[in-house]
């Protein structure tokens, strides 16, 4: 169980922090609320990971607190911040931390840093012990090979890699993943693109915290929801059943997405009955469609064929070298594409244009945007930046802000809608000119 500081000169911070980090499983060994406070703490309780706060009273900030307790500790810091701008960051940067994450925060953003840090942590270690060890396999080394120093000196990692996807809910996706902490901001995607994209939707899973982000869609039987608990998954047939056998005639309110997570896999035969059943369903031109999501930790190769028997579409997340994104857009052509996270940070951040204005389909805040490109994008955008282009939107027109409790949320008004929808056009008719496809002039239905 791994040892946890916190450090944060707000206490209501603090507790919601120790209170989720004790449910996530970690246990917080010490809390401070300044930077000389964190510094004595780390030095006397070893934890294994600090979250700490930038902005604290006292003579040191959580940066000058981190570069001191990396430098003389070497414990991993991950920063839990209101502050996001390019200085800061710039700043943030030079003392190496292990994570940026800013608040307000969720529990899945702070166990993915967490994980991610604890992970990159224990792969640094093993990368020390790797050098200091005779040259081997995966390791290349520049200058005297009898250990001659100041020769740099690294090992071949598995690079990140991004698969790019289209719509998820025209087939069948059968999703395999290898680590559990990564699925969820996958599944509140998906379960986002079925509710834009209407009809029914069903997410049925053994443990989940999606739930709360989707009270208001599970009051108004937009979502339905089922647990399944142990010994309960031979029930899931009946209630498919069930969901389409009551479908409307309608084709866009006969549709049906299912978000089926199995994260436990000792009722094999089971599950299998669930995946036959949905494709039985497909093949009899049943509007069923979405993503049925295995842990494929404890099962074997003859099992992921079973599984794997008649569904086209497979996506094998492999852990934290992989990162799945869902696209709002069906551009380009390709249905599935590999490319490096380094393409994606470049593409991202140089035409975020074209990314904000995929997001504003409903009302969203500046923060929502910020996280939605960081949840599908694995890309940190500064807060500042975002909100300085919703400004001139607003400005011109082509946005309407409303207060919702604290947040601030940007609404297209109905000249915006047609401006967004331009302007999106044209970026495709750009990116498909440049990339050769034949297209020499925006479609007439994309013209306004």
């Amino acid at each position: 169980m791994s040892k946890i500081l916190v450090v944060d000169d707000e206490a209501i911070i603090t507790m919601q922090l120790e209170e989720r980090l004790h449910a996530m499983g970690y246990t917080v060994i010490g809390m401070a609320a300044s930077g000389e406070d964190a510094i004595e703490k780390a030095r006397r309780l070893s934890p294994d990971l600090i979250l700490m706060d930038i902005v604290m009273p006292g003579k040191l900030n959580g940066i000058e607190a981190a570069k001191v307790i990396a430098d003389e500790l070497s414990i991993p810091v991950v920063f839990v911040t209101s502050y996001a701008d390019d200085t800061i960051i710039e700043k943030a940067k030079q003392v190496g931390p292990y994570g940026y994450i800013v608040k307000p925060f969720n529990e899945l953003e702070i166990k993915a840093a967490i994980e991610v840090a604890l992970f990159r942590k224990a792969t640094e270690q093993e990368l020390r012990k790797a050098l200091h060890a005779p040259a081997g396999k995966g390791i290349r080394r520049t200058g005297s090979e009898e250990g001659e120093e100041g020769g740099a000196e690294y090992v071949d990692l598995p690079e990140i890699k991004t698969v790019l996807l289209k719509d998820i809910f025209t087939d069948i996706v059968l999703f395999l993943y290898a680590d559990p902490t990564l699925k969820e901001p996958i599944f509140k995607f998906a379960i986002e693109a079925g509710l834009k994209k209407g009809g029914r939707n069903f997410f049925a899973y053994h443990h989940s915290v999606l739930q709360k982000y989707f009270l208001k869609e599970i009051q108004h039987e937009a979502l339905f929801t089922r647990r399944i608990k142990k010994g309960e998954v031979y029930l899931l047939p009946g209630i498919l059943e069930k969901c389409t056998a009551s479908l409307p005639g309608d084709p866009l309110a006969g549709t049906l997405q299912v978000l089926l997570d199995f994260s436990e896999t000792d009722e094999f035969p089971d599950i299998l009955a669930v995946k036959d059943l949905v494709l039985a369903k497909k093949a009899r031109n049943i509007a069923v469609s979405g993503i049925i999501a295995v842990n494929m930790a404890d099962i074997d190769h003859h099992k992921i064929k079973q599984l794997s028997d008649g569904i086209a579409k497979i996506i094998i997340s492999t852990g934290k070298e992989t990162t799945l994104s869902f696209a709002h857009r069906t551009f380009p052509s390709e249905s599935v594409t590999v490319v490096t996270q380094a393409t994606i940070d470049d593409v991202v951040k140089k035409s975020l244009e074209p990314v904000v204005l995929s997001l504003l389909n409903k009302p969203i805040s500046g923060y929502d945007i910020v996280h939605e490109i960081h949840n599908r994008y694995n890309v940190l955008i500064p807060q500042a930046r975002i909100y300085t282009y919703l400004y001139d939107l607003e400005k011109d027109g082509h946005l309407v802000m409303r207060t919702s409790g604290k947040s601030k949320l940007y609404t297209p008004t109905e000249t915006g809608k047609k401006y967004i929808d331009n302007r999106l056009a044209e970026f495709k008719f750009v990116f498909r000119h440049i990339l050769g496809e034949g297209t020499t002039s925006i479609p007439t239905a994309e013209k306004k």
